[in-house]
């Protein structure tokens, strides 16, 4: 008894990067498990790799197919680079010869009949002289046509379970929900069911997604995983929970390398936390998240910049007239940069991608240039805000400082920007531009630090090919925010009204 308990325990890995963290740990051994969604999804592709991994582990495996001629199945694993080993046997179920000839089609009895019970017997055949420990069953919906009604098709998969018990395989079946898709059937059979789904947005590139709805007596990774099929299989990307990583450090202050711009936030950002930077387009943003790129490197660590919206090539050239050689940084291997087509890209492998720069290359300032792009990946606000939280969350407890950009519509006056995410970052910057002498100059004010007190001004600045000045605050104006300020002083614009003649 202590011996079936320890195997039933046992977990048949999947081997599919992703999968086996969302099933914690894979599928139990010697149960049967159900693979369902639209042709197209990944189904064959997961189980030839569920296959594939059982033989490297020295597990006999058995790919029984109703739908497909091994030729086409070793052509799709080849696709992928893989080899099915010796320890593979591919079973083509077909139907027998004399329901091809109509001079010896049955008239007393339905041909369907003697189909499904010759069906049911090659298989049982098959897994008698293999043996096999994993099986993949594909696909249902064939067998659910022969049988023709529920509750025969309801007894064949029993029996078919009972028997694959005996000879305690790991069994996946295969549904392509082509026939009877609200038929629900097997999922009260199986012992876990996974559903596949691909969804078609409006623009850009297919997404598909899994979900887990039910594993026996087993936890799993609940919700929706992004998950995409690229040569060399399926990657799934479990969804990211900030609440399962704990780690903490140190909140020391970072400094930006601008001492007046360290002054207007209190003498720093604290590490592990979420700036964002709002303002509208053309204020400078990106400078000031580059600013603090150029301080972390500058102090020896390494850092991550994700862009949505600039092409890499003139990212490059314009930044480096502003004194920030980001191409040099790359090469150097002290900056990973990226540019991201939100088009292309689901939410979950994003999230993938900044947790692999955090976690294997130990960046610590991970910047997202901007949510606007970032946005264009979503399907909803709402999810768009939740999917931040869980990794501005994650970032934080990694203790890593994360700079994200916000363009608002509009220049000056009354800006709102296209989604709110202000009340989850830890430091808000903001930037203005605004009127005088004639000239259009730009502004910044810090309206929100979660981590320490700051600098209520508001200081005008300006980019150069020296990059980032900071200059007094502004204190003898009123309404710099509205964008039309009023002197209330008794001087003119001091300071950087004068550096402000010399803007491009």
């Amino acid at each position: 008894m202590a011996t079936e308990t320890a195997n039933h325990l046992q977990t048949a890995k999947t081997g599919v990067p992703g999968l086996d963290d969302v099933l914690v740990g894979g599928l139990t051994a010697s149960n049967i498990f159900l693979l369902e969604g639209a042709p197209g999804t990944g189904k064959t592709t997961i189980a030839l790799r569920f296959l594939i991994t059982g033989a490297e582990a020295g597990e006999r495996g058995l790919y029984i197919t109703l739908s497909e001629t091994e030729k086409e199945l070793r052509n799709g694993a080849a696709s992928h680079g893989w080899h099915l080993a010796d320890e593979i046997d591919v079973f083509e179920v077909v139907p027998p010869e004399s329901l091809l000839d109509a001079d010896q089609q049955q008239s007393l009895l339905y041909s369907s009949d003697l189909e499904l019970g010759e069906t049911t017997r090659t298989i049982l055949t098959a897994v008698e002289r293999t043996q096999p420990k994993r099986v993949v069953l594909d696909s249902l919906s064939e067998i659910r046509l022969l049988a023709q009604s529920s509750l025969r098709y309801r007894r064949q998969i029993l029996a078919l379970k009972h028997f694959f018990s005996r000879y305690g395989a790991t069994v996946l079946l295969l549904d392509d929900l082509s026939s009877e898709a609200t038929d629900k059937t097997v999922h009260s059979i199986a012992h876990g069911v996974i559903k596949l789904e691909e969804l078609s947005p409006d623009y850009g590139a297919e997404r598909r997604r899994l979900k887990v709805s039910k594993y026996r007596g087993r936890a799993f990774r609940g919700g929706y995983h992004d998950f995409a099929i690229r040569t060399g299989g399926v990657a799934v990307f479990p969804r990211l929970v900030a609440a399962e990583h704990r780690l903490r450090s140190a909140r020391e202050t970072m400094s930006s390398g601008v001492a007046e711009l360290d002054t207007l936030l209190g003498g720093g950002v604290a590490q592990g936390s979420s700036t964002l930077v709002l303002g509208p387009a053309g204020t400078g943003k990106s400078t000031f998240v580059l600013q603090f790129i150029s301080a972390a490197l500058q102090r020896g660590e390494k850092a991550a910049l994700f862009v949505f919206d600039e092409e890499l090539g003139l990212l490059f050239d314009r930044t480096r007239q502003m004194g920030f050689d980001l191409e040099a940084m790359r090469d150097r291997g002290s900056l990973h940069v990226e540019q991201v087509d939100a088009a292309e890209l689901s939410p979950g492998e994003f999230a993938h991608r900044v947790r692999s720069r955090v976690d294997g290359a130990q960046a610590k300032t991970v910047v997202i240039d901007s949510l606007n792009g970032y946005q264009a990946a979503m399907p909803a606000e709402n999810a768009l805000v939740l999917h931040i939280h869980e990794l501005l969350q994650y970032l934080n407890r990694q203790g890593a400082s994360t700079f994200l950009t916000v363009a608002q519509h509009g220049l000056v006056g009354d800006m709102k920007a296209p989604v709110d995410v202000t009340y989850l970052a830890d430091t808000v910057i903001l930037l203005r531009y605004f009127e005088a002498r004639g000239r259009v100059r730009r502004a910044v004010s810090v309206i929100k630090k979660r981590t320490g007190r700051h600098e209520e001004t508001i200081r005008e600045f300006r980019i150069s090919e020296n990059g980032l000045t900071v200059g007094a605050a502004l204190d003898e104006f009123q309404g710099v925010l509205r964008g039309v300020p009023i002197f209330v002083g008794h001087a003119p614009l001091m300071n950087l009204g004068a550096m402000a003649d010399d803007d491009d």
